[in-house]
């Protein structure tokens, strides 16, 4: 990679923490965010589980300190939210000192207010102005203008690969020159319209998600928002900026087999990590852990181990699928597992696949189930959406 992308702040919420160092304790302690719904009235509420911050819409509204006649979704309470603290935790003093952009992932966008107004709009003046929050794109312009960006500012929405795509076109961004410093990362809130949607393809679970487990039956939905503060390494140098960690390479590939399923040979995960490999420079032995995509459905854990094994061959190293804590995200899920991934690169620890009991039958690989304390020098990160659209992202300490 010519140009350096160098990670200088992360800001995170989730089901198990509203900051880094919340989300952190939670996973070395092996504390899960799945629960029961809360705060969505739905036939579902006592009979799946989902990774819910457990928060209401007002108590994010004060928390951001925004007016009373805001028209925010929660998509973009919690995108706002997250960038805010990246940008602190960056120590960014004047957003727009350097050229800089923001690029957020969602798939829910404003939704969740629009399924909740939906037969009101015809009615109530006051809840009309929630029209506007629906397309995806109004949640990024609403963290822009909550942090004072002036700069370039784009949506990506590919599925469940979103945030990783995110990160790829804003690494790109610094390499090419366009920009100094990028926020990337996605964000999404649990609605309605997603579990009803995950419940008609019959993959969701009724109990807590089992990883790679033999006996998996399907994901839990989550909600979160993350951001990680790209720079160049001469830009966060000029600054005298502490680096958390690298993005140090990154592939996207497709399959092109199936809408909603991946190929069983797992043909565009393989890709996707082959080519992120490649960028890199790295070798297969060179990588230390894998922030697997793992939703602990049938489809995705055996076409995902399979290309792990096709690239990784007889030295497939410690793995493991943080879902089992979050639940999955959807387009967010690949920012809160790059904020996981650096912190893994910062404490030297693999962090455990929860749940695992049975080794799956067509692949001699089992995930790392204990927390593990070694040297970890790249990391990893899988994250594959729907329409076969395959990331990966690696993460290096230097």
């Amino acid at each position: 990679m010519a140009k350096r992308i160098a990670i200088t702040g992360m800001g995170i919420i989730s089901s198990i923490g509203k900051t880094v160092e919340e989300n952190y304790d939670a996973l070395i302690h092996q504390k899960t965010g799945i629960s029961t719904i809360e705060n969505i009235e739905t036939i579902h509420k006592d009979v799946i589980k989902v990774g819910e911050i457990k928060m209401t819409n007002q108590e994010l509204e004060q928390l951001l300190n925004l007016p009373k006649n805001n028209n925010y979704s929660r998509t973009a309470m919690l995108g706002a939210y997250a960038v805010e603290k990246a940008v602190e935790n960056a120590q960014i003093k004047d957003i727009n000192e350097f050229k800089t952009g923001l690029i957020s992932a969602t798939s829910v966008g404003g939704m969740d207010m629009t399924e909740k107004f939906y037969y009101e709009y015809f009615e109530d003046e006051t809840c009309q102005k929630y029209i506007q929050a629906h397309d995806a794109g109004d949640a990024t312009h609403k963290m822009a203008e909550h942090i004072g960006l002036k700069g370039i500012v784009t949506t990506v929405s590919t599925a469940c690969s979103s945030a990783a795509n995110a990160i790829m076109i804003g690494s790109r961004l610094i390499q090419s020159g366009q920009l100094d410093r990028v926020i990337v990362g996605g964000t999404d809130a649990l609605a309605k319209f997603t579990i009803n949607g995950f419940k008609t393809l019959m993959i969701l679970s009724d109990t807590y998600n089992t990883p790679f487990d033999n006996e998996r039956k399907g994901l839990n939905l989550g909600e979160a928002a993350a951001f990680l503060v790209l720079e160049s390494e001469e830009v966060a140098k000029k600054q005298n900026k502490k680096v958390l960690a690298y993005v140090s390479g990154y592939g996207n590939a497709n399959d092109a087999f199936h809408q909603t399923a991946s190929s069983e040979n797992g043909e565009g995960a393989y890709l996707a990590m082959h080519k992120a490999l490649k960028m890199s420079g790295l070798a297969t032995t060179d990588i230390d852990y894998i922030n697997a995509h793992g939703t602990a459905t049938p489809n995705n854990d055996l076409s995902e181990g399979r290309a792990i094994v096709r690239v990784f061959e007889d030295n497939v190293p410690e793995f493991s699928s943080t879902k089992p804590y979050t639940g999955h995200t959807l387009a967010a899920a690949a920012a809160i597992e790059a904020v996981y991934s650096v912190l893994a690169l910062q404490n030297n620890v693999v962090f455990p696949n929860l749940n695992f009991k049975n080794q799956m039958e067509e692949f001699n690989i089992t995930p790392q189930t204990t927390l593990k304390e070694k040297e970890i020098n790249h990391v990893l990160s899988n994250s594959f959406g729907f329409g076969g659209n395959c990331s990966t992202v690696i993460f290096s300490k230097n």
